[in-house]
């Protein structure tokens, strides 16, 4: 599969984040915000501000004496044993807090294997999950985690894809034409999120946001009732700011 990996303002802050953790981690015995500062080459207010990002996350603890140790979930995320349910867990509570503070629905998406496929999402009474009365799988081009996911591969692999599954209509918001579609993915800032106005589903508004670790494409989504619409914008740059946490989970190994 061919990727096209554009860094984001969430990539550049999880880089920051590992330097963070990886320097802490190497202190055992804790180390001072002055050593963090010196040996990160982090400014101080750009420190705090990820250290504020990282205890909340529990990625690192802070001492009585000041000083900052691996947290509780660094240490789960990074064992050799148990792994998977730890990141599992980890960005299922991540995702319910992401539900309650943009007051959506909220999906984490990957591409696996040529094919879109929700991993996991949270949602509830307030924050209803979008009906998927077409397969994800065969909709990439009129969802907002479809496209998001697209926009993250080269030419080639969009056309691979739409190859394999047509750009039918869902609505009469959704794009058909191939030619259109591979246009706007190519003229898309990897800064601003995907958005589906209806074209998946009528009275459903959604928008989306990349997540890559490594090699592996993913997304974060949320979905609103169209009545919601109103708040679809800040709901995604909600969501765009805090998409670090959730890359920054993927990125622990």
């Amino acid at each position: 599969m061919a990727l096209k990996h554009k860094p984001t303002a969430s990539y550049h802050s999880v880089q920051d984040a590992l330097r963070v953790l990886d320097t802490v981690a190497r202190h055992t015995t804790g180390v001072t915000d002055t050593q963090l500062t010196r040996e990160t080459g982090l400014g101080p207010e750009r420190l705090t501000a990820l250290l504020s990002m990282l205890r909340r996350e529990a990625y690192v603890e802070r001492g009585a004496d000041g000083t900052y140790v691996a947290g509780e979930a660094f240490t789960r995320l990074g064992a050799a044993h148990g792994h998977e349910a730890a990141l599992h867990g980890k960005l299922q509570r991540t995702l319910d807090r992401l539900r309650d503070r943009v007051g959506a629905a909220v999906y984490m998406s990957r591409y696996v294997d040529g094919e879109v496929k929700v991993t996991q999402y949270a949602a509830g009474p307030a924050a209803p999950k979008v009906h998927e009365w077409v397969d994800f799988r065969d909709a990439a081009h009129a969802t907002a985690i479809g496209k998001s996911l697209l926009t993250q591969l080269s030419h080639e692999g969009r056309r691979e894809h739409l190859a394999r599954h047509r750009t039918v209509r869902l609505t009469s918001r959704t794009i058909t034409s191939d030619k259109v579609l591979l246009s706007r993915l190519a003229s898309h800032p990897p800064t601003v999120p995907v958005l589906d106005l209806q074209e998946y589903a009528i009275g459903t508004v959604c928008a989306a946001v990349p997540v890559t670790a490594g090699s592996s494409v993913g997304c974060l989504a949320l979905s609103l009732p169209v009545e919601h619409a109103h708040r679809l914008r800040q709901a995604a740059d909600a969501l765009n700011r805090n998409a670090a946490p959730v890359l920054l989970s993927l990125a622990i190994q």
